[in-house]
């Protein structure tokens, strides 16, 4: 779930407006009692679950790649354009969701030409695909703020699980008043696997393009003014 989560990633990718929140409940649960959501640390833990909304904000998010050239160097890339959410639970993050999709045309390499190739049936065929999707299907916790998202990665019709490792940096609250959190999210995957196989052997040996996407999503979130009303409701 993903101007509201939801990634870094250069020929395949996956960026677009997801979600991703997931501290300590107890450490999630301070912050948002700070005027904005009103949840109180001792009532959280009575109070009925819930789970909360929140939304992308775009301004502070990045959705990129990163892929070998040339076996050698790394392009990277981003997605500019992307819709998603996340569905929070306050109490029990691994119960949380996450959804999101890209919109492929929005590719970005710095380079005219290249994002034009990409957009091609060689890669990404926007024509036929254009966008990128990923839903979550569980959340698990690591240790401190480090959570897995697994989930269902779609690119060129062909979907595959993907899991995203995932490190929440804290909540705040922005100037406007809205309570805030920011999630960091990579994962690695193969764009063979999703049909995006276009390729060029070397002289040298090896391929033009390297198999492995490196995806990383710098995502700051915000919370929804639907999502403190049902809290305050709820406790």
């Amino acid at each position: 779930m993903f101007d509201p989560m939801e990634i870094h990633m250069t020929m395949l990718g996956f960026a677009g407006r997801a979600h991703v929140a997931l501290p300590s409940v107890r450490a999630i649960a301070v912050p948002l009692a700070l005027d904005g959501a009103g949840l109180a640390p001792e009532p959280m833990r009575t109070r009925k679950d819930i789970a909360m909304d929140w939304t992308i904000d775009a301004t502070h998010t990045h959705f990129g790649f990163a892929v070998k050239h040339m076996m050698v160097s790394t392009v990277r890339g981003q997605f500019k354009r992307y819709t998603g959410k996340v569905r929070l639970d306050p109490r029990d993050f691994t119960r949380s969701s996450i959804e999101g999709a890209v919109e492929v045309a929005s590719i970005d390499t710095g380079v005219p030409e290249r994002d034009a190739h990409l957009r091609t049936g060689d890669f990404f065929d926007v024509a036929a695909h254009p966008t990128i999707t990923f839903k979550s299907t569980g959340v698990e916790h690591e240790e401190g703020s480090r959570y897995r998202v697994l989930g269902d990665l779609t690119i060129r019709g062909v979907t595959k699980t993907v899991t995203f490792e995932v490190d929440y940096s804290g909540t705040a609250r922005n100037p406007w008043g809205k309570t805030i959190v920011g999630i960091s999210a990579a994962a690695t995957v193969h764009r063979k696997e999703f049909g995006v196989s276009f390729d060029a052997p070397l002289e040298s040996g090896g391929v033009l393009v390297g198999d492995k996407v490196r995806i990383e999503i710098e995502c700051e979130l915000v919370l929804t003014e639907d999502a403190v009303g049902t809290a305050r409701a709820s406790a």
